[in-house]
């Protein structure tokens, strides 16, 4: 790793300029003198944040370098750098680039090296998805917390941003400077398959209140936070991934109820904001996707809500923003609405050769990419990164996963865990009669490089905690010769803890059968907490919002009554025979009685 006095000489005149002057855009000058001289090639590839697979920027595995030139013809981050000279690179854990935290310090480490030896070369922005709970990329051994809808059970600003102080040091302590959280989502659709539990609720004023107070803790800890996905991904029953979703709220719902929180995060000085590949035609009536909207981002986000930060815009990947043009179009359109940066292009080379012959061809001005690449580096300036791009393995050692941060997850995830149903005090389960217990149900892949499985999460901290606890994997549709498995199991046990996610019709049947065994059964909701409309007949039921291991032993010792119940529903549940009716409302939670 280069010497902090080699970067310093390097980039001595950036960071002196920057160093001075107390306006937000006190390094302009100096900026726009780093522009000017940049190549038309040089200004393309800024606005670039692109994926690349392998753990290190120059030597990674044969697969990571097959699959790199497979997609992007290349075989290294640092060789993409070179041909590309993109601004930004995204970490994802499918592409390998995350495995342990000394390795994600030296893959950043060698990724600046890259870009700074290139003329004229500029610091990278690396950015990655740490939302929490059951979106991030970076596991375990760095300290994970729950997700935004726990957040939101839990209801405190001050954990908030407890825990975007922390996860911005751990994040900034990787060279992960750009995290796309929190998500600014109001979710009042119990339907939404792709926000659902990221967002922290159903109430904008709730939402805006923890949005702000993330945004708050991840950028003090020098780190840029993203709202997303603005105009508002709340309301909707299709995935932007796979579809094309159509939000249809009218404009004074949308001023009231997704525009909140976006308004919040601006007041709070956020970095950067994602756009979504949703139609919202309240907004615009054109069917474009949001984020290749001229009057969603230039006329509303940049002229009304007055935001002059970086706009990136989701993944260009997901089908929602190619359904109606093609790949070589969209990153163009986008620049033309009024984006900065280009995320996760399928092809990098199509996109950025699209953007350069725009340029050539008139239809982009030169001056139009100036404008993005100066809140680029703005940015860059703002988090330091020119003056101090890399990291150290001392700073990995001393911030990652410690003991005290582990320990504030913990406390803020006994917060969380929300008690639904407890008929004749069941719970907590008492060591002295309940000390058999079976804990059965969903085991969906574990999220963000926690342990799992959920049953074995559960039933190791039961275990702990003074119980005997038997593991038993049920899955997400358990068959009936698996349902009559667990019932015989049930028979061995005082009491039977079942995991259930995203409730399906199996599930259903499996906790009504183990009810009918006669054995007290205590429901767990390891996802969604609207299941508990669909099991009436269950004595104890608790929603932990996510089943990442944090929730997990938080629900195990609010079972044990190691700690009592103190989280509140942040989304109503409706009635499952009649949706227009309530069944547990926002606020909703009971505790143990003394």
């Amino acid at each position: 790793m280069p010497s902090r006095r080699t970067v310093l000489t390097a980039t001595a005149g950036v960071a002196a300029a920057l160093a001075v002057g107390g306006t937000a855009h006190a390094g302009d000058q100096k900026l726009r003198s780093l522009v000017s001289r940049m190549t038309l090639e040089e200004k393309v590839g800024q606005l670039f944040v692109m994926r690349v697979y392998g753990h290190s920027a120059t030597a990674p595995d044969q697969a990571d370098v097959d699959a790199n030139l497979k997609e992007i013809g290349v075989r290294t981050a640092a060789e993409m750098i070179a041909r590309y000279r993109v601004g930004g690179i995204i970490y994802f854990t499918w592409a390998h680039n995350t495995r342990d935290p000394h390795q994600i310090a030296d893959l950043s480490n060698g990724i600046q090296k890259a870009s700074l030896s290139q003329p004229r070369g500029l610091p990278v922005l690396v950015s990655t998805d740490q939302e929490h709970g059951i979106v991030c990329r970076v596991g375990e051994p760095a300290t994970l917390f729950p997700g935004a809808m726990a957040i939101g059970a839990g209801g405190s600003r001050k954990d908030a941003r407890t825990l975007g102080r922390i996860a911005g040091q751990e994040l900034g302590a990787l060279g992960i400077r750009q995290n796309y959280s929190p998500v600014a989502d109001v979710n009042v659709n119990p339907a939404n398959p792709v926000i659902g539990v990221r967002s922290f609720g159903s109430e904008a004023g709730a939402v805006a209140g923890l949005v702000a107070a993330e945004v708050a803790g991840y950028q003090g800890a020098g780190v840029a936070a993203t709202a997303k996905h603005f105009p508002g991904h709340g309301d909707t029953a299709v995935d932007s991934h796979y579809g094309f979703p159509v939000i249809t709220h009218s404009r004074e719902q949308w001023e009231q109820l997704d525009a909140v929180p976006f308004r919040a995060a601006i007041r709070a000085g956020i970095d950067s904001i994602m756009t979504a590949h949703i139609q919202f035609p309240a907004l615009d009536d054109s069917g474009d996707p949001a984020t290749l909207s001229h009057p969603i981002v230039t006329g509303i986000l940049r002229g009304e809500l007055g935001y002059d930060g970086v706009v990136v815009t989701d993944s260009l990947g997901m089908e929602g923003v190619r359904t109606k043009y093609g790949d070589d179009r969209v990153p163009v359109l986008a620049l033309k609405a009024g984006v900065d940066q280009l995320l996760n292009p399928p092809s990098l080379d199509v996109a950025w050769n699209a953007v350069l012959t725009a340029v050539r061809d008139g239809e982009l001005t030169e001056a139009r990419l100036d404008e993005s690449i100066l809140r680029i580096l703005r940015l860059k300036a703002r988090l330091g990164l020119f003056e101090q791009p890399y990291v150290s393995h001392g700073g990995v050692t001393r911030t990652v996963g410690t003991p005290a941060h582990l320990a504030a997850a913990d406390r803020i995830a006994e917060r969380t865990t929300t008690l639904l149903v407890n008929e004749e005090r069941l719970l907590p389960l008492s060591r002295r009669t309940h000390r058999r217990l079976l804990v059965v149900g969903a085991d969906p892949a574990s999220p963000s490089g926690t342990t799992g499985p959920p049953t074995g999460v559960l039933a190791a901290a039961l275990t702990e905690l003074g119980f005997t606890a038997t593991a038993l994997s049920t899955g997400t549709a358990p068959t009936a010769a698996v349902v009559a498995r667990a019932v015989a199991a049930a028979q061995d046990a005082d009491a039977v803890i079942v995991g259930t996610y995203n409730l399906t019709a199996a599930q259903r049947t499996l906790v009504e059968q183990l009810v009918a065994t006669g054995r007290p059964v205590v429901a767990v909701a390891i996802r969604n907490p609207y299941d508990v409309a669909q099991l009436p007949t269950v004595p104890a039921f608790l929603a932990t919002y996510s089943w990442t291991d944090v929730e997990l032993r938080a629900a195990a010792r609010v079972i044990a009554g190691k700690v009592a119940p103190r989280g509140r529903l942040p989304v109503p549940v409706q009635r499952a025979d009649d949706p227009a009716k309530v069944l547990y409302p926002v606020g909703y939670g009971l505790s143990y009685g003394r």
